[in-house]
């Protein structure tokens, strides 16, 4: 008796067009931007359609870089079992769906929450959808250097949704994203080098060399733990914060050096997989300080 494969569900598809690991971590840091903009509680209503339309916004350039990057996934080990990679999604049904939750998510952002957090939601759309989609990707080894700004603006697109302003807080909170973004895929370019010569992708480890891509890795490692300071000196954040953001910044400068001083094959895709939990709960710890100031003040009516 011959074994009956089960298809995935259509809908599953379409859920992987979005790159929901991806956006979850986005919408983690947006969320921050949204608690650490005031001082006290959140409007309910501001939080959750901000969340939803930044969701949809982002998922929607997501699915173009799945359609646009197609012909590059399927050569890939880490991206060939893609939607649009395997055919499951059409490039057309890709895009028409790229549009309906781009269009809802901008108009939700404009109508709901306010105008400013529309247009930069539209901005980073067009910035990671389009120009580092189709032109940074193809063109430049510092295509994570330039496009990791786009990628940064997640605390900023929350704090604009529940304010309605741009402000110092929000613009360090993108710096530390921004000088994240280098290590992090940096050290998943290594582990996957041969995949990006494979298919003519400029990353910085195929065009520089692996020994100077470390030590990119160490400098924006040393860097983003600088920048990571900035919130308790402005005032944003007190003691609790920065020990956590030195702790998780040691380990960070930990893997950082030990991948320069050692060939482990594995160390590589240890520091990218690290880098991941580092700006989880360095935004945990935002937000744990945040909280701890304010709610002993608080009364319960």
């Amino acid at each position: 008796m011959s074994e009956v494969s089960v298809a995935q569900p259509r809908w599953r598809d379409y859920l992987d067009l979005t790159k929901p690991r991806v956006v979850s971590l986005m919408l983690l840091c947006a969320l921050a931007g949204m608690l650490m903009a005031v001082p006290g509680a959140v409007p309910f209503d501001l939080m959750l359609w901000g969340l939803l339309g930044t969701a949809l916004v982002a998922g929607s350039a997501a699915a173009v870089n799945h359609v646009a990057d197609a012909h590059i996934d399927m050569r890939m080990a880490r991206t060939q079992n893609r939607p649009v990679a395997t055919g499951r999604i059409q490039t057309t049904e890709g895009l028409i769906f790229a549009a309906l939750i781009g269009v809802t998510g901008f108009g939700l952002l404009f109508t709901l929450v306010n105008p400013l957090a529309a247009w930069l939601n539209l901005a980073s759309w067009v910035g990671y959808g389009l120009i580092y989609t189709f032109f940074l990707k193809r063109s430049t080894a510092h295509n994570i250097v330039i496009g990791g700004l786009f990628g940064a603006a997640p605390p900023l697109l929350g704090w604009v949704a529940i304010t309605n302003s741009i402000e110092p807080g929000a613009l360090i909170l993108v710096l530390i994203i921004f000088l994240w973004t280098p290590p992090h895929f940096w050290a998943l370019a290594i582990d996957r080098k041969d995949d990006y010569v494979e298919v003519n992708v400029p990353m910085l480890p195929v065009t520089h060399g692996d020994r100077y891509t470390r030590w990119q890795i160490l400098l924006y490692t040393a860097l983003l733990v600088g920048s990571t300071t900035l919130p308790v000196a402005i005032g944003m954040s007190g003691i609790l914060y920065l020990v956590v953001a030195l702790v998780l910044g040691a380990v960070f400068m930990y893997y950082a050096v030990a991948m320069l001083l050692r060939s482990d094959p594995k160390l590589p895709m240890q520091t990218f997989k690290y880098s991941v939990v580092y700006l989880f709960l360095l935004f945990i710890g935002l937000l744990m300080d945040h909280y701890s100031t304010i709610l002993p003040g608080m009364v319960i009516q």
